[in-house]
């Protein structure tokens, strides 16, 4: 069974995405979800991943392997690219 064929929890995925969906990929190609629900979910996403970034920078490693550049392809297929001009000056960039 593909990821395509089953329900998801929502919100589970809303807390967790990655719990849901194994790739950002499959996040974005899924076909249960809205648009506007997979935006949602890949900005999450990407949050986390930024805040596991900043975390690693600060020294504290040991998690997995950061999606964060996948995750924002995810988007900007979603979206038609990230709007940097109105995005606060964080480390996580605004996602």
């Amino acid at each position: 069974m593909t990821e395509n064929e089953y329900e998801i929890d929502i919100d589970r995925a809303r807390l967790d995405p990655g719990s849901e969906f194994s790739s950002p990929e499959a996040l974005r190609d899924f076909r249960g979800l809205t648009q506007e629900q997979k935006i949602d979910l890949l900005r999450r996403w990407a949050y986390d991943a930024s805040e596991l970034a900043v975390a690693e920078e600060e020294g504290m490693s040991g998690g997995e392997p950061s999606q964060l550049s996948r995750i924002l392809a995810a988007l900007h297929a979603l979206t038609g690219g990230y709007d940097v001009e109105h995005s606060p000056p964080t480390k996580q960039k605004g996602v």
